[in-house]
């Protein structure tokens, strides 16, 4: 195999195989989805097999290496790469899958991407999953809206998942599913919607969303006992925080009459800064009531 983007340790052999991958960053709100992959992962009991060189793709002044201890004297440095593992099992349906995961590229999106659907060519990937999460104006005690895109629409069909209208700013996600459609390479693309007034807590119910759409896509088991606990711990913790916080309780109601109201229906997911300049007027609003 002739990539000098990507390094590899041996090749797996595998059977009709499928690629998933999720990166943390912006793709990764609440780190849903490097979450979700990582549960992939462990479910298959993945091996590694190859990096791709980190050199080539990233300024590690933007995401730096980290150093940590070994055997508490001896500093190792760990430097961000893109890892590749893959898993076939009967816990696959007997079909191989192939695992990307990692931080999002800082340079030369289209070289890596170029590279992984070359690589998914000579392994002869038959599809490629994308995995990805956004922060939206949805409530946490709602169930996650997850939405499915594929240039070719029967591969979604009886998912019962809405395709995003979504328009703006990209991450790698969109780029690589780009270009497997340039390449001809069947691809999906999933997308959690997140609640953007929790951005920073790992969202165990949305990683759980996206494991789900791609188990039913892929027609595959998946261990998700350990994501349902998080999940149900998640529920409890976030909705005792938003009980203690009159403002954000009352913001988190009107969010649920929405959802409600809007039940089933695709929408215009908006940017952070329509979300952000929402929660300062409804705050605003709630304020003068109190006065």
């Amino acid at each position: 195999m002739d990539n000098t983007f990507i390094n590899l340790e041996w090749r797996p052999e595998l059977e009709r195989p499928v690629l998933v991958a999720g990166f943390t960053g912006w793709n990764d709100a609440a780190e849903a989805a490097s979450v979700a992959v990582g549960a992939l992962a462990d479910s298959w009991e993945a091996r590694r097999f190859g990096r791709f060189d980190g050199e080539e793709f990233f300024d590690f002044q933007a995401t730096r290496p980290r150093v940590r201890l070994v055997d508490g004297v001896t500093r190792k440095i760990e430097w961000p790469e893109n890892a590749l593992s893959a898993a076939t099992s009967g816990e696959t349906g007997g079909r191989g899958m192939v695992l990307l995961s990692g931080p999002e590229p800082n340079f030369r999106w289209r070289s890596f991407c170029t590279a992984v659907v070359e690589l998914a060519h000579e392994l002869e990937v038959e599809l490629v999953v994308t995995m990805g999460a956004l922060l939206a104006d949805v409530p946490h005690s709602r169930p996650v809206m997850v939405s499915a895109n594929a240039q070719d629409p029967a591969l979604v069909e009886g998912l019962d998942l809405s395709a995003s209208r979504y328009e703006g700013p990209t991450g790698i996600t969109g780029v690589l599913h780009g270009v497997c459609a340039e390449q001809g390479l069947p691809s999906v693309s999933f997308w959690a919607s997140v609640p953007h007034y929790l951005p920073s807590v790992p969202s165990a119910p949305a990683a759980l969303a996206l494991l789900e759409s791609c188990s039913n896509l892929l027609r595959v088991g998946v261990d998700t006992s350990q994501l349902e606990t998080s999940a149900e711990s998640y529920q409890e913790q976030v909705s005792a925080a938003v009980s203690q916080d009159s403002e954000l309780a009352g913001y988190v109601r009107m969010l649920e009459e929405r959802f409600d109201s809007q039940a089933g229906d695709a929408r215009n997911l908006p940017t952070g800064d329509d979300l952000a300049e929402e929660l300062e007027s409804f705050l605003r609003d709630q304020r003068r009531e109190e006065e």
